[in-house]
């Protein structure tokens, strides 16, 4: 096999589970050492420079960065009683956003003198407002549409205040509206046409995917003032213009707007809530939190059971009859679900909340207007790499562009668009992509110290703190999780890996003495004769290398044998002691600090926002 290509910023970014996981590639390790040091608005600075929202996504965010996370791979089950538990990633998010200085304000940067150049962004919520944010401080003048009175989309109407304050999410709009070249504009867009008669030089459409799915069953129409789709429904609760629910409350789907449908209908009187889903439970489409959270407040989610009939008289609702199932699986893995051949049942019910889905809705856009939409999905046609449609100077992101998905991936899309708006106004090629950079230092501050805590401490997971249900329950404000205290992150810091501390290996100066191989914990390393393959090299490792998602680290040949160093990067736990124990240095640990570019490239260098 050939050499790995350290100088590859991809190496190293892969390297960073955590990292290489989150859709905007949040630096995690970097931030939670800063929080580690007491520095909660460096920490802040660094999650807003990439993900923008960082109180926001404290608390929201679907958190694809946990999974990856290497802790919950390499974890000593004996000593954490056999919970291998990712590092509270999100959580520490939120952390650094509860304890900042009053004066973050002063950090943000401010919007030079307009270059004369104007866009357009239709929609306030999250992609939108990443777009403005990336290129108002590039000097463009930003115009923000949207219906609702306030900026922040679905964040604001759809996700109950008690998950996440308003007061959040002002502060953090208003981060971005205070940079300056933003306008707001309180108006709903009828026209695609009429937006581009206004003479802007590029638009951006993040008007997310605001229609809720119906239910198709017999007696929907004639039940229709007790069955409320669940997305408009957790928007008239939002405005205030509904303040009350049934006492015995249905609620179809299994997502995580299920999750706020039930536990939002728990505190405007709901006494008998129930979640029922044709899926298993751990088919459901929720985060497993949100599942935790809603059946903490007494909700039972019943699975595999398919709305068959809604049942009614007069007008009035009685009932949701349903047809247990069961899935099949072909050759393929392919799941249909079929009937178990038990008995119907029946659930008494005075509301109905329809939570099975969104789905995207573009009757403002003109279909004469050169912008193509496919045929099978009505969904317009935008490139997966520049986020422009088939009309040059249009450009989507977020659940407009690809269909729904969680605020992290709105907030990349948003990037990505600025990257190719800022290109497309520059008179560039959209597809020619900023490069990413890799910086790399020593972290060696003596023999057997370096300037990171490389010890391992089997510290279990921080629960967090929840306020007791009767004071929940008193108001649709009373934030439910407390946050971290400082002791809990104290704790929670520490068990964090570092994975952007990598181990850095010079050939030329290994003298296969076999001292890192003897040393490490979790036998990563092996000094073994080339392959031609990766399998086979996989095959040869001291421990066997058995997950081929994780890369390996393969050196040049070294000088007194012509056998390669290889390094399992799965289980590496950085802790440094190969390096401590290398008599010649031929370990080190580095430091790959990775650059990812923003609109204009250099937008927010790290340095920048950390003092």
């Amino acid at each position: 096999m050939k050499p790995t290509d350290i100088k590859n910023p991809d190496y190293f970014h892969k390297v960073v589970d955590c990292q290489w996981a989150c859709p905007a590639h949040t630096p995690v390790p970097e931030y939670i050492r800063l929080i580690a040091h007491g520095r909660y608005s460096d920490a802040y600075m660094i999650n807003w420079k990439s993900n923008v929202f960082p109180g926001i996504l404290g608390r929201t965010c679907d958190r694809p960065c946990e999974p990856a996370c290497r802790r919950s791979r390499v974890e000593d089950e004996t000593l954490v009683k056999g919970k291998k538990e990712p590092v509270a990633i999100c959580r520490l998010k939120r952390v650094a956003a509860d304890y900042k200085d009053e004066d973050i304000k002063t950090r943000m940067p401010k919007a030079p003198k307009k270059n004369g150049k104007r866009v357009a962004c239709i929609g306030g919520g999250p992609a939108s407002l990443t777009v403005a944010r990336d290129l108002a401080v590039l000097g463009y003048e930003i115009v923000i549409y949207d219906q609702d009175p306030k900026l922040g989309g679905f964040i604001r109407t759809q996700i109950p205040h008690f998950r996440l304050p308003e007061s959040v999410i002002d502060e953090e709009v208003g981060f971005i509206t205070g940079i300056g070249n933003i306008e707001f504009r309180h108006e709903k867009v009828d026209s695609m046409k009429a937006v581009l008669a206004e003479g802007y030089d590029a638009v951006f459409v993040g008007s997310g995917a605001p229609r809720g799915r119906d239910l198709d069953v017999p007696g929907r129409k004639e039940a229709a003032a007790n069955i409320h789709i669940g997305l408009d429904w957790l928007s008239s609760v939002s405005f205030g213009h509904t303040t009350k629910v049934g006492k015995r409350v249905i609620v179809l789907g299994g997502g995580n707007t299920a999750m706020d449908c039930c536990r939002t209908a728990r505190r405007l009187g709901g006494e008998s809530v129930k979640v029922i889903v044709r899926s298993g439970f751990d088919e459901m489409k929720a985060s497993p939190w949100e599942k935790e959270d809603a059946m903490g407040e007494d909700i039972p989610i019943l699975n595999m059971l398919v709305p068959k009939e809604v049942r009614h008289e007069g007008g009035k609702i009685k009932g949701v009859l349903f047809e247990e199932v069961v899935a099949k699986y072909d050759d393929k893995g392919r799941r249909s679900l079929v009937a178990s051949g038990k008995p119907d049942q029946f659930h008494e019910c005075d509301d109905v909340l329809v939570a099975i889905g969104q789905e995207n809705a573009f009757p403002w856009i003109e279909r004469d207007m050169g912008l193509e939409f496919d045929k099978k999905w009505d969904m317009p046609i935008v490139d997966k790499k520049t986020f422009m449609s088939t009309k040059p100077g249009v450009f989507f992101g977020g659940d407009a562009a690809f269909g729904p998905a969680n605020i992290i991936w709105a907030v990349e899309h948003g990037h990505q668009a600025a990257i190719s708006i800022h290109q497309y106004l520059q008179g560039k090629d959209v597809a020619d992509r900023p490069p990413q950079g890799v910086t790399q230092a020593s972290t060696k501050m003596g023999l057997h110290e370096w300037s990171y805590s490389n010890n391992y401490h089997p510290v279990p997971r921080q629960k967090m703190k929840h306020v007791d249900l009767k004071t929940r329950f008193s108001g649709m404000t009373v934030e439910v999780e407390e946050g971290f205290t400082e002791e809990q992150t104290r704790h929670e810091v520490e068990r964090c890996l570092n994975c952007d501390v990598q181990t850095h290996f010079t050939d030329s100066l290994c003298i296969e003495c076999d001292a890192c191989i003897d040393i490490c914990p979790t036998d990563c390393l092996t000094i073994v004769p080339n392959a031609e393959d990766e399998a086979a090299l996989r095959a040869m490792t001291l421990a066997p290398a058995i997950n081929p998602d994780q890369p390996l680290f393969h050196s040049l040949p070294l000088k007194h044998t012509g056998r390669v160093m290889v390094k399992d990067e799965n289980v590496c736990l950085h802790c440094g002691l190969c390096a401590e124990r290398c008599p010649t240095y031929a370990w080190d640990m580095r430091k790959a600090v990775i650059e990812l570019p923003h609109a204009g490239t250099a937008f927010i260098p790290l340095e920048a926002v950390v003092r």
